[in-house]
């Protein structure tokens, strides 16, 4: 077989950074040595508790099936994803090694093998066209490679603290930082003041949106940045100025710690704070239009004032992990407080109730699904595409983004802020950590109620359904409408409506187009389309069916499982 020159180049590079290849067919690549055993004389391994039930197998289950179904190695890409969620699959990938990184018993193999994919990932981006995409895709990119440092740091601190050397995989630190740097300053340039006094614009080639997404992501990135970015010093061109012109202009080094990140985040933050961006519920909205827009004309007003009232579980998911990294970069204990009162509005509007940790018991009439409270019901967490079938490729993604940043948010505080002068006392600290402690073990049994449902959905090949929620009785669960709000376009499922592409904007329901210069795809009605073996309607195979965002999906929550519920309360 010839493969292409960047297929070639691809190979080389990891076979002389890891060695060679036993087989490029099973991708069975051996790229260090095993981590360290017990035996005198060699080097530091921790007290790890090992896994201790099935949670952590499906745990891994999803995982294999995520990479050994889904991902091209000989690529570095999985092909059926697009730019933006396989910059979220690799985020997965990356939490999902540290996972592993964590707990104990001969694992060695098994993080090579996934670090080797996580880095052919890298080559397989396509960093060019993601430039001209839209500022969120810019962001999730951003977010992607900084939690692959935070993987390297972590095992390293774990596994070759005591090491003569360090850990092979430290090589990589300052390829993906230089990646991340670019984009976040490439992102960066979406921040617009000329337009409701602040906030980031979703599109540079649509009518100004400024959406709950790009704002939150801006947010999340920025303080990400700050706490885990280790500087850079590759001069390599095509930076945020150079791109335009695409010349060969060096870029400087960048420091870590840098304080305008810092400045970014709590910017954002208090805009986004002030944007009147939530429902009546607490959740937030995807965002505002400025009504009376139009392209190339300019007009008085220039405030944020059509919003779009639809509800999506990533937009409540992503500022999470912000609102941790900003409480650890200041030691203000609000940024949590905000932060726990988010989680308990989305968990109220699945239909479960923290404070007796249990169901609602609210079926409607002649029906056997629960009802619907905002963000799912029967205390399940669904989007509204879910029960009629019509999930979009972005759609199918969102979920899983919702509870990989609820496990950011959740894990364990850590013993010292990072702050300018650190000027925390050590008793302040011990009772945030209590507080917050606390306050994420009553999410315990939410979660294990949703991963449960997930559970259900997987087919024979250990795939994930979109629809976790999905009643057994097929026929029960056809023709239920979705679930729209007034006032709401449900644009990341059924396309951008033609008014958004620099024409007049009036607010309300729109007629949905398909938009190719929005960058999403009109999806088809959820037609039935999949039948079992037995003849029996599969719910989850309508429409899209189970895709690489679906079991993405599961697996972000079998992650939250373990690392929330079973880790903590082992």
């Amino acid at each position: 077989m010839h493969l292409p020159f960047a297929h070639r180049l691809l190979l080389f590079l990891l076979s002389f950074t890891f060695g060679a290849y036993s087989s490029i067919e099973n991708a069975e690549i051996h790229l260090s040595r095993p981590l360290p055993g017990v035996q005198e004389n060699q080097q530091f391994i921790p007290q790890l508790k090992p896994p201790k039930n099935d949670d952590f197998s499906d745990f891994l289950d999803a995982l294999g099936v995520l990479q050994d179904d889904y991902f091209a190695t000989w690529q570095g890409i999985w092909p059926t994803s697009i730019d933006w969620t396989s910059a979220v699959l690799g985020t997965y990938l990356s939490a999902a090694l540290t996972t592993i990184s964590r707990s104990a018993g001969d694992n060695a193999n098994l993080i090579n093998k996934y670090f080797s994919e996580l880095v052919a990932s890298y080559f397989g981006q396509d960093a060019f066209a993601l430039r001209q995409e839209a500022y969120d895709d810019m962001l999730w990119v951003v977010l992607g490679w900084l939690e692959s440092i935070k993987f390297i740091n972590v095992h390293s601190e774990l596994h070759y603290s005591n090491s003569t050397s360090p850990w092979y995989g430290t090589i990589w630190t300052s390829v993906f930082a230089h990646r991340a740097r670019l984009f976040w300053d490439l992102a960066s340039q979406g921040w617009d003041t000329s337009l409701c006094n602040g906030g980031m614009v979703w599109s540079p080639y649509l009518e100004p949106y400024k959406n709950a997404i790009t704002n939150e992501l801006y947010i999340t990135a920025s303080i990400s940045m700050y706490l885990y970015f280790p500087g850079d010093d590759n001069p390599s061109p095509f930076s945020s100025q150079s791109l335009p012109r695409m010349n060969t202009a060096m870029i400087p080094p960048a420091p870590p710690r840098d304080p305008k990140y810092l400045a970014a985040a709590v910017e954002g933050y208090k805009w986004l704070k002030g944007s009147n961006m939530t429902d009546s519920g607490g959740l937030y909205v995807d965002g505002f239009h400025i009504s009376g827009w139009r392209k190339n004309n300019t007009q008085d007003n220039k405030r944020c004032d059509s919003r779009n009232e639809m509800v999506y579980t990533y937009n409540q998911g992503v500022l999470l992990s912000g609102q941790r990294g900003l409480y650890e970069a200041t030691g203000a204990k609000s940024y949590l407080e905000d932060g726990h009162e988010l989680v308990a509005d989305v968990i109220a509007a699945t239909g479960w109730n923290l404070k007796t940790d249990s169901l609602l018991m609210d079926h409607e009439d002649n029906s056997i699904l629960g009802k619907w409270h905002g963000l799912g019901r029967s205390g399940i967490v669904e989007e509204a595409c879910d029960a009629p079938g019509y999930c979009s490729q972005d759609g199918q993604t969102f979920k899983g983004i919702l509870f990989h940043h609820l496990t950011l948010f959740c894990d364990p505080l850590p013993d010292h802020l990072v702050l300018p002068d650190d000027d925390v006392a050590a008793q302040s600290l011990e009772e945030v950590r209590k507080y917050h402690s606390k306050q994420c073990a009553k999410y315990s049994n939410w979660i294990k109620h949703n991963a449960r449902a997930a559970l259900t959905t997987r087919n024979k090949a250990g795939k994930f359904g979109m629809w976790w929620g999905a009643p057994v009785d097929t026929a029960a669960g056809r023709n239920i409408p979705a679930q729209i709000p007034d006032q709401a376009v449900d644009y990341r499922n059924l396309g951008t409506p033609e008014s958004w592409n620099g024409k007049p904007f009036g607010g309300g329901n729109e007629t949905m187009e398909a938009n190719s210069s929005g960058g999403v795809e009109k999806r088809g009605n959820g037609n039935m389309k999949g039948r079992s073996e037995m003849g029996i309607m599969d719910l989850n195979d309508r429409g899209r069916g189970r895709t690489v965002e679906t079991q993405g999906g599961g697996l972000a929550l079998l992650r939250a499982q373990w690392e929330l519920v079973d880790e903590v309360g082992a």
